[in-house]
């Protein structure tokens, strides 16, 4: 009599489960989280940013998406039945858990879509993308943010105007925002930090890689003094597609964007197209007529961006955000900043500096620094009035 009851049972108990499934996907659903929802759907590889839109728009909310069968999916215009099929099957292809259970304890956080702090300049944009992971915050002062783009393989002209451009935005309120890369973006991050002001890195990795390597304690400081922002999940590494996408929401997040050094291959022309579709303003600083490096730049100037020479020059361009008798005062009108305080790299180099004229060579020589930390203090120390370059890059106390 045992023996028979597994066979009896058996058939019934597989057709109640088979009947139950898609009862109980519907109740998983309800009980998880619409946050927790919009980060699986991210997730999903073949479901990008203007996907998930038309998903959102057709079922309401990132829960009705997940729980929807195949056919309802293939309602949507624009899903495939690939597309469809990823969506069906994300419970077995995801660890959501996992993921979630990262972010907790990367200490970062998470704003959705259809959070009301999320950005509204990215909202504004065709393909908003629906996450975005932050390590940092962002704030009420990031609405006036300014993109600062270049190449990777910058000039040290390239480099002193991005960060000199950094500085004196980021001094008087603008943060500025760029890419992390190596280059014009480490330039840009480092002249607004130098400034005591906001700035934020947008990453063409998962939040919790750190690339380029060398740029580890520089996001660290930028977490601390900013925000690394990016829309992918956690591991997900640099490739070819990742930068085209973190550049939109560079270019989507800000007023404006400005080109300092590029060529006529690089991405931050690319940045400089996104800004002009979504209708923003783009600068471009004017470099060496026989430079390749500025090639992209003056193309961008005979395309109609305005030429840039100083933050002034930006900032005339949003003079109903930045008026001039709303400005702090300069450090050329003031001769020195609110605050002398120097940091222990300023101190060094300002120690290494006498009342004789010396090469950038003999100043990294004296301080024991890199050059990089050099280049960044020796500006933050011109910025502050202590010091003076001289014409043939050679530095001297001021006075």
């Amino acid at each position: 009599m045992d023996s028979t009851l597994p066979r009896s049972h058996a058939p019934r108990s597989h057709a109640l489960t088979h009947w139950l499934a898609p009862v109980l996907q519907t109740w998983y659903s309800m009980r998880m989280e619409s946050r927790e929802a919009f980060v699986a759907l991210n997730m999903i590889e073949r479901v990008g940013s203007v996907r998930a839109r038309q998903l959102l728009d057709f079922f309401g909310d990132p829960l009705a998406v997940l729980s929807a069968s195949r056919q309802q999916l293939l309602q949507v215009k624009g899903i495939s039945e690939e597309t469809a099929g990823a969506i069906v099957k994300w419970e077995k292809t995801l660890d959501l858990s996992a993921e979630l259970g990262r972010i907790r304890d990367f200490g970062c956080q998470i704003l959705t879509w259809a959070d009301s702090d999320y950005p509204a300049l990215l909202r504004q944009i065709y393909d908003p993308p629906i996450v975005l992971y932050i390590k940092g915050r962002l704030t009420e002062r990031d609405r006036n943010a300014v993109a600062l783009v270049g190449s990777r393989l910058a000039t040290y002209y390239g480099l002193e105007v991005a960060r000199k451009l950094a500085y004196q935005l980021a001094y008087v309120g603008v943060t500025a925002v760029s890419g992390g890369a190596r280059g014009i973006d480490t330039a840009v991050h480092q002249g607004a930090l130098s400034a005591q002001g906001r700035t934020i890195a947008v990453l063409g990795t998962g939040i919790n890689l750190v690339f380029p390597p060398e740029n580890a304690a520089l996001f660290e400081r930028i977490a601390a003094n900013g925000a690394l922002i990016t829309q992918f999940p956690f591991n997900r590494p640099a490739d070819k597609q990742t930068f085209p996408i973190r550049n939109r929401i560079v270019a989507g997040m800000t007023l404006g964007t400005v080109v300092v050094e590029a060529g006529l291959a690089s991405g931050a022309l690319i940045t400089a197209n996104m800004a002009v579709d979504n209708g923003r303003q783009v600068f471009a600083v004017p470099g060496r007529i026989d430079s390749p490096r500025s090639k992209g730049c003056h193309e961008l100037i005979k395309r109609g961006a305005k030429l840039c020479e100083s933050a002034e020059d930006i900032l005339s361009e949003f003079e109903y955000l930045f008026p001039p008798s709303n400005r702090p005062p300069s450090p050329a009108e003031t001769g020195v900043l609110p605050s002398l305080e120097l940091t222990p790299n300023e101190q060094k180099v300002y120690d290494s500096l006498g009342n004789e004229e010396i090469t950038i060579d003999d100043v990294i020589r004296r301080s024991g620094l890199p050059s990089s930390a050099v280049s960044v203090a020796l500006l933050s120390l011109e910025m502050k009035r202590l010091i003076k370059q001289l014409p043939g890059k050679l530095f001297v106390r001021n006075g």
